[in-house]
């Protein structure tokens, strides 16, 4: 890895700054000495997302969807709906985006700001999550209207492609030998285009999906969930839970114990999904060799969880308290002070 680089980038297309050459080199997870996370949210649209929204819309247009006539709908917890508007804000589309009480507030707030249509689902579906209402939704607005076009970023193979051609090779290329892959899941698009990229290409790769407990994704029974981003509550079509090497399942105190510490330790304020992936790799740690390389996947930065994950009161009020342990509330000397 080389750290001396410098970045000239001149576009005319908000989605084409995507960065997929940035990794930040961690210490402190179980001794292990060569752990880099891959950080995927320094573009326009703060998240690994917009990779996947962009796919996803290039592909609609190049099946012939005209989609300057058509309102574009889809279901999301929060970074896909603001990728797909800054693609829509962009290109002139319109876009609807259906969320729901877990959503994260400030995501929401930027989809309406870029103009997008925000539609909130409080109705939990059979499993208790909110997945299923908000594809219910969809189901009944695309029987009534029909200028309404569903992207559908559960059964999108386009979903899986932008992480088989960008993302799998950014990671293989900057290393050259990867032992040990860490992807959270949550469509299972960034995981299914990584698998695929790596069995083709470095079959020895030990690939972990990381979830979040009480998600369905991997067979698991379903529990109530409150950070968004990794994890359902009705199995996309495009997961294939044989795909993986092995899974780990993540209780989401620990999401909140790790992205604190990360913050307080390295400085980098992290989304929740990234510290289910650190709770994942530390809890792995001891059945690694130190020398060897791993990579996770950071999807988004943790802007958008400062009243939730990175919130005292948010975190006991949700009886995640337990994650305070570790990296406890802010003494009242560190605390804001009034003059």
């Amino acid at each position: 890895m080389n750290p001396q680089w410098r970045l000239v980038l001149i576009t005319d297309r908000v989605y084409d700054l995507v960065r997929d050459d940035v990794f930040l080199r961690i210490s402190g997870v179980g001794g292990l000495n060569r752990l880099f996370l891959k950080l995927e949210g320094l573009n326009a649209g703060g998240s690994i997302k917009l990779k996947t929204a962009r796919s996803i819309v290039d592909g609609a247009e190049l099946s012939g969807v005209d989609l300057d006539r058509v309102r574009i709908i889809e279901s999301t917890s929060g970074n896909l709906g603001v990728a797909l508007s800054v693609i829509c804000a962009a290109k002139g589309y319109r876009l609807t985006c259906v969320v729901d009480p877990n959503s994260n507030t400030s995501a929401v707030a930027v989809m309406r700001a870029l103009g997008s249509e925000v539609v909130v689902i409080s109705e939990r579906d059979e499993n208790g999550g909110f997945l299923g209402s908000r594809i219910s939704y969809i189901r009944e607005r695309l029987e009534r209207e029909p200028d309404l076009f569903w992207v559908n970023q559960y059964a999108n193979p386009n979903n899986a492609l932008a992480h088989e051609s960008t993302t799998a090779p950014a990671v293989l290329e900057e290393f050259g030998r990867v032992d040990h892959l860490f992807v959270g899941v949550g469509t299972g698009g960034t995981l299914m285009g990584v698998c695929d990229y790596f069995r083709a290409h470095s079959p020895k790769t030990r690939i972990v999906a990381v979830d979040t407990v009480g998600s369905v994704n991997f067979g698991s029974e379903p529990q109530r969930r409150l950070i968004p981003g990794l994890g359902t509550s009705r199995r996309p079509e495009l997961l294939s839970p044989d795909a993986p090497d092995a899974v780990v399942l993540v209780p989401e105190d620990e999401t909140v114990r790790e992205c604190r510490w990360l913050a307080r330790t390295s400085g980098l304020l992290a989304g929740g999904s990234t510290g289910t992936v650190l709770a994942a790799i530390r809890s792995q740690a001891s059945g690694i060799d130190p020398g060897d390389t791993v990579v996770a996947i950071s999807p988004d930065l943790g802007e958008r969880y400062l009243d939730t994950v990175y919130n005292d009161d948010w975190v006991v009020e949700n009886g995640l308290d337990r994650a305070l342990g570790a990296a406890r509330p802010l003494e009242e000397g560190q605390r804001d002070v009034l003059v």
